[in-house]
């Protein structure tokens, strides 16, 4: 991987470095469960995405949230989630990461809801070889 598309250290620092293959974690026959998204929030402050016409890590779900410039990309992206299928979270560090759904958890919180489908992915699954990416 480029080192220069690696994410900052405030992302890698609480786990969200974890280059792995969602659309084969989301195929794992594991339990939907729902989370409250009080315990998943502490994403928004997170720069996770890229602002419109950049390829940087320059975007937090607050900035998309609140409609700031550069931001339209990603709140389209937000109001096309489709919320009926599940996050995919892990556990890290004692608290939730999402490996998948960042979209659709800022669609849920937009709309107040306060709990969100999710699968939880055990941790060791993350490092096996046929979910690396």
């Amino acid at each position: 991987m480029d080192k220069s598309k690696l994410p900052p250290r405030i992302l890698t620092d609480v786990g969200l470095n974890m280059f792995v293959d969602t659309v084969k974690l989301r195929q794992l026959e594991l339990p939907i469960v729902e989370i409250e998204t009080d315990k998943l929030i502490w994403h928004f402050d997170m720069p996770v995405w890229e602002k419109d016409g950049t390829d940087d890590w320059n975007l937090t779900p607050w900035e998309v949230i609140k409609k700031q410039p550069g931001s339209a990309g990603h709140l389209k992206r937000v109001e096309d989630a489709d919320i009926n299928h599940p996050i995919v979270v892990t556990n890290y560090k004692s608290r939730y990461v999402v490996l998948d759904g960042v979209h659709r958890l800022v669609k849920i919180y937009m709309r107040g809801d306060k709990k969100i489908k999710a699968k939880i992915i055990p941790t060791e699954y993350l490092s096996r070889k046929e979910f690396q990416t």
